[in-house]
């Protein structure tokens, strides 16, 4: 595997959602976006995808910013909340509906499965779609995805084909809580923020050409390029989870352990460095150039 990158001067960023404390999958996660843009010539934007107003909490976002200070970790530029943006969301959904690209919606996610949705992940399967629907009796929103083959080459795994109307159907933008979705948010903040490498978990690469394909809706005319890496799993295969209460970087801290430990750790078990290395974030360049030749 070799890392194509663009030009230095590009940008990437580090998205964690503040619905728990950062665990060692996060930290995995952050060695390998500072360390490919260190390694690249790239920057790093630092944005709190804080858009799920129920599960997410003000005192996981202080911790956050405590524990990446505390490794070493500095973002470059401002901080962006993804809670703050609502009207620039609300912007670039108005231009879809402009041009005819976003209808209301009245599914639960029950009605959506009994209607046919479920597949390896749950499918609208359009119920909403040519319903004429006041506006004004549902906050939830949809993205008309056409049938489409989106093709991309993922910097970790190759050439990927995804059909995002197939895997998700019409994309959901906004819930019935009124919050705005992580896919629509992503894309928007991607493309305002001049995202060019998203650098992420495999977890996530189903996401991506659902994200190219509303990228493109939202007028963005070359998307990101894409890297999803391994995930940091737990004896029993799963990922780490703030929901299963992993042994989080606070643990650690209070357990008597160093950054350069933490770090050291959480790239050994991503195999990007030997056992029991410490490691500062100057040398995450390395590891991650390493493991890419």
């Amino acid at each position: 595997m070799s890392l194509a990158l663009p030009p230095r001067g590009w940008t990437t960023r580090f998205a964690p959602a503040p619905t728990g404390y950062l665990h060692l999958g996060h930290v995995v996660n952050a060695i390998w976006v500072w360390g490919t843009a260190l390694a690249g010539g790239g920057r790093v934007l630092l944005r709190v995808e804080d858009h799920d107003r129920a599960r997410c909490r003000a005192d996981y976002a202080r911790a956050l910013h405590e524990d990446l200070a505390w490794l070493g970790f500095e973002a470059d530029g401002e901080v962006v909340r993804q809670s703050e943006r609502g009207a620039i969301y609300e912007r670039h959904l108005a231009r879809l509906a402009a041009a005819g690209r976003v209808y209301p919606c009245l599914c639960t996610r029950r009605e959506i499965v009994e209607g046919g949705g479920e597949g390896e992940e749950l499918r609208y399967p359009g119920t909403c779609r040519e319903r004429a629907i006041d506006p004004a009796t549902t906050p939830i929103r949809r993205v008309r995805l056409e049938r489409e083959e989106i093709a991309f080459v993922d910097l970790m795994l190759g050439p990927q084909r995804q059909v995002p109307a197939e895997q998700c159907g019409d994309l959901l933008a906004r819930d019935r809580d009124g919050n705005w979705t992580y896919q629509f948010a992503v894309a928007v903040d991607d493309l305002e923020q001049g995202v060019d490498v998203v650098v992420r978990g495999e977890d996530l690469l189903a996401s991506t050409g659902r994200q190219i394909q509303l990228a493109r809706l939202l007028g963005r005319v070359d998307p990101p390029r894409f890297l999803h890496h391994g995930l940091l799993r737990r004896a029993d295969g799963t990922k780490l989870s703030k929901a299963n209460r992993d042994e989080g970087v606070r643990e650690l801290r209070a357990a008597g352990w160093t950054p350069g430990r933490v770090l050291g750790a959480a790239a050994y078990a991503a195999g990007l460095a030997a056992n029991g290395r410490e490691l500062a974030v100057a040398d995450l360049a390395e590891a991650v150039a390493t493991r890419a030749s």
